[in-house]
């Protein structure tokens, strides 16, 4: 009988995706990539995936590298990912403070970004401003923040930040003396920047000179002399403004500032802080929730009203002499007018000085008049101040920087703010 051939062996067909090669074991697949980081550590969802195989792996031998088995007839082919991947460690993470907003029912007409940047001229670069200028330290019992910002109306027409900003420390260990000044010129003046500029930094050269008698006189308590010794340093100041307007070829008030300064001991045993200056602004405390205004009264007009010039508000001719004999005669004699080589100076700004004992948990802030006047002209927004530093804790310069910016319709100057925490 023939025999019969063998049957052609059957063409091999090539494995499915779940099928190891040569049917040595399971196949594995590579690790999905780990999920994106989340803002808040919330507990990691357990998700069912195919089984995931290490691309260093050969057949036969599973993730844990040991010895392969005999292939299961029905692979479980899924698996935890919180067992194959183990959690990263989280970490409580604060939610930050959002951006600048703003206070009232709608936002200002002007964005809240800065947009246009101000003109340089040649030969003026040096003269150039930046939008922004933050500072701190800490010293003593008292963390200070300064933060000065250009206004939305300066950032949307292209013009230069007019507040100036100066922190400096004068000495060392418990005798050294923290100056903070803030200056701003006037919106009508060009140079109005520059004025503010040259105003801190002749007060902050001032100080320094006299810093060893003025710390003293802080610790102490020797407010008159205090308040003699910032007046004729303010005076000075003022007095190299108007050679320097008349350098520039400029009236008296084409070139100048309003100047508000602020002393505080580095010394943990003096509370006492020294507020001095000319112009507006406000001084404010924050004490037990509510907010005080502590700006110096002004001194009644005729308090600071000196004899009369002779040209200039002299007295009326007396009609009769001390005898009580009446001047009929009028001999028709003109005397000439009086010599006036140059125009007549404006009136003073009063010096204004305050010096006061803080408290632990006060906050002290000095503003310049851009801030001052939303402090005193929105109340939302020094309620809105008062919530966000009710902490014992200072503000980080960040958060502080966004706590002076909120915006208030109506409102649009520069704005410079320093505050000063009592531990």
């Amino acid at each position: 009988m023939p025999s019969v051939p063998p049957a052609p062996p059957a063409p091999s067909a090539p494995p499915a995706p779940w099928e190891a090669p040569g049917g040595s074991g399971p196949r594995t697949f590579p690790a999905p990539p780990p999920p994106p980081p989340v803002a808040a550590p919330v507990a990691a969802p357990t998700v069912q995936v195919p089984l995931p195989q290490k691309p260093a792996a050969g057949p036969g031998v599973p993730v844990d590298g040991s010895p392969s088995e005999e292939p299961d007839p029905d692979p479980d082919l899924t698996v935890q990912v919180a067992a194959a991947v183990p959690p990263e460690p989280t970490v409580e993470v604060s939610v930050p403070r959002p951006r600048t907003g703003f206070i009232g029912s709608r936002p200002p007409t002007y964005e809240a970004e800065p947009t246009a940047l101000p003109v340089a001229r040649p030969g003026g670069l040096a003269e150039l401003v930046a939008d922004t200028v933050l500072d701190g330290a800490r010293y003593g019992t008292c963390t200070l923040r300064a933060a000065s910002v250009r206004g939305d109306s300066a950032r949307y027409r292209g013009e230069p930040r007019r507040d100036a900003l100066l922190t400096a420390r004068f000495g060392h260990d418990e005798s050294a003396l923290v100056l903070v000044a803030v200056a701003a010129g006037s919106r009508a003046a060009e140079d109005a920047h520059l004025a503010a500029a040259d105003a801190c930094q002749w007060i902050a050269e001032a100080v320094c000179r006299s810093h060893a008698r003025l710390s003293e006189d802080i610790r102490s308590g020797r407010r008159g002399d205090l308040k003699s010794g910032l007046h004729r340093l303010t005076d000075r100041t003022y007095g190299k403004l108007r050679a320097r307007a008349a350098e520039r070829g400029l009236a008296p008030d084409e070139y100048t500032a309003t100047l508000r300064c602020l002393l505080v001991p580095a010394d943990p045993e003096c509370r006492t802080r020294v507020f001095f200056g000319i112009g507006g602004g406000g001084l404010f405390r924050l004490r037990d929730g509510s907010w005080q205004d502590l700006e110096p009264l002004l001194p009644e007009p005729a308090a600071v009203t000196g004899a009369p010039v002779v040209g200039f508000g002299s007295p009326p001719v007396p009609e009769a002499t001390e005898e009580g004999d009446r001047l009929t005669m009028d001999l028709g004699i003109t005397t000439a007018p009086p010599l006036v080589e140059e125009p007549v100076p404006p009136p003073a700004e009063p010096f204004r000085f305050r010096a006061s004992v803080a408290r632990p948990g006060d906050t002290l802030l000095l503003a310049s008049p851009g801030l001052a006047e939303p402090m005193r002209g929105e109340p939302a927004l020094a309620h809105e101040l008062a919530a966000r530093w009710a902490d014992a804790e200072p503000p980080g310069l960040v958060a502080f920087l966004a706590d002076t910016q909120l915006r208030v319709t109506g409102y649009a100057d520069d704005r410079t703010g320093v505050a000063v925490w009592e531990a």
